[in-house]
């Protein structure tokens, strides 16, 4: 039986999706999405080819149409392209030359450069330091308190840990280990890893758990399947619910609005706290395999690019050498 473009990409997404993270499902659906869209646009109506009809070729065709993005998102979305093919091939769908595809795209992909990571350290410090302060911020109803009290846990959890935002979203709170102050988490790659938390930052979530205590009581709900982090708008009502990454997005900006102003909004992500937390360790010890580590960086050059933003000593030598 013959099958369609349409529906080996189908295949190929399902099995995308039950292998890896949502985060990279998201990720494949959207380049599958443009790939798709450059077949259309090159004679190819994937509802009615075959699939042994796709060409080799089909990966230039993509790069082309991928110039005007950055060479991240090129090479994110053309290590789906290949998926695919190596998926057809796999599956014995249709005859494919892999080395060819590899051979044309390393002649035509951009090399992409390493960008030094930059985020605004002293903003970010404000934002904490007014995270502080929402624990006294006066709340008409209860709802309220409640979330200035997880945002503020939220926010330190994120500086004092180094989680990603889709990690901290999917905490449970069975996966704290309250008196070893740690907690593991499947992380990048569906990878198994230990995260530390720091006494400020347990400190904030026993506050807002405890706040939430009744709540939690009447979910029906084992309290260590429960979210960390859970959802008090109207739609959640009185089931406890985990907030989506979304909204881990939201309460950034939020609280990046209301410390900073709506100038600010958006020069602070979520990830921002990811690069802060790893900067901190190293302007506090100087010990990259240290940084590498609690980051869980699985190539230490990536904990390298962070090294020039402690290097305070180095900048002010070199002011009153040359100013």
């Amino acid at each position: 039986m013959n099958t369609t473009v349409k529906e080996c990409i189908q295949k190929y997404l399902n099995s995308v999706k039950l292998s890896r993270s949502a985060n990279t499902f998201r990720t494949y659906s959207n380049a599958m999405r443009l790939f798709t869209e450059v077949l259309s646009a090159n004679g190819i109506q994937i509802e009615s080819a075959d699939v042994s009809s796709l060409p080799e070729e089909a990966v230039i065709w993509v790069l082309t149409a991928l110039k005007d993005f950055s060479s991240a998102t090129e090479q994110v979305y053309i290590t789906s392209v290949v998926g695919l093919f190596e998926f057809i091939a796999g599956e014995n769908l249709a005859p494919i030359n892999l080395p060819r595809i590899r051979l044309l795209i390393k002649q035509r992909a951009r090399r992409p450069g390493i960008r030094l990571p930059q985020f605004p350290k002293s903003a970010i410090d404000s934002v904490l330091d007014y995270a502080t302060t929402l624990t006294s911020k006066p709340a008409e109803q209860e709802s309220e308190r409640l979330i200035n009290l997880r945002d503020r846990a939220f926010l330190l959890t994120l500086s004092d840990t180094g989680l990603r935002v889709h990690e901290a979203c999917n905490l449970r709170r069975g996966d704290i280990d309250w008196l070893e102050h740690r907690s593991i988490v499947i992380g990048k790659g569906n990878k198994e890893a230990v995260v530390r938390f720091s006494k400020r930052s347990l400190d904030a979530l026993k506050m807002y758990l405890s706040e939430r205590a009744s709540l939690d009581g009447n979910s029906g709900k084992a309290l260590a399947s429960q979210p960390v982090f859970a959802r008090h708008d109207r739609g959640a009502g009185k089931k406890v619910k985990p907030i989506s990454t979304t909204t881990g997005r939201e309460i950034v900006n939020q609280r990046v609005r209301e410390s900073l102003g709506e100038e600010a909004v958006g020069t602070i992500t979520p990830h921002s706290f990811r690069h802060y937390f790893v900067t901190t360790i190293l302007g506090s010890t100087g010990n990259l395999k240290l940084a590498q580590v609690l980051a869980r960086h699985t190539n230490i050059a990536v904990t390298q690019r962070y090294s020039h933003l402690s290097d305070n000593e180095l900048d002010q030598e070199y002011q009153q050498i040359f100013d």
